[in-house]
């Protein structure tokens, strides 16, 4: 049995057993019938409203776990597709410092301009010659260079 059920059913027994009223203690247990009573509804109120919240949240809940599934997929792609197309350089914009991502198309174009500020940064590369030197072919190059031109 539920608290207002139980209520409902002590109020029964007292009209059952012929419960005075009018007397003190008829008085004193009638109030407090009618505070039991006004408490199990309050109780019951706040049952039911606790019950639509859990479904909104639930709601809510499955809602979010779609929209984590999505980013998570397109996270995935995203890595993926950065796989294939080569790696990804990161600069910082001197003018907002916003950090900005570009491939290797955009340093190849030698500029980039910044998606916050819209400042056009611009890659001197010409410091760089070759691959860096990681394999020494670039080293080797510049020594035939230079002994080119010793031989002039």
């Amino acid at each position: 049995m539920e608290i207002l059920e139980k209520v409902a059913y002590m109020k029964g027994l007292a009209e059952g057993i012929g419960l005075d009223v009018k007397s003190k203690e008829g008085k004193l247990l009638k109030v407090m019938m009618d505070i039991l009573d006004d408490v199990a509804l309050e109780l019951q109120d706040i049952h039911d409203e606790q019950a639509d919240l859990e479904e909104g949240l639930d709601a809510v809940s499955e809602d979010l776990a779609d929209v984590e599934s999505f980013l998570f997929d397109m996270e995935d792609e995203d890595e993926e597709d950065g796989e294939e197309d080569g790696e990804v350089y990161q600069t910082t914009c001197p003018n907002c410092d916003e950090e900005i991502f570009f491939d290797e198309d955009i340093l190849a174009d030698g500029s980039v301009l910044c998606p916050n500020c819209g400042e056009e940064l611009e890659f001197d590369l010409s410091d760089l010659s070759g691959c860096g030197g990681c394999c020494g072919a670039c080293a080797e190059e510049e020594d035939e260079d230079d002994d080119e031109e010793d031989d002039e």
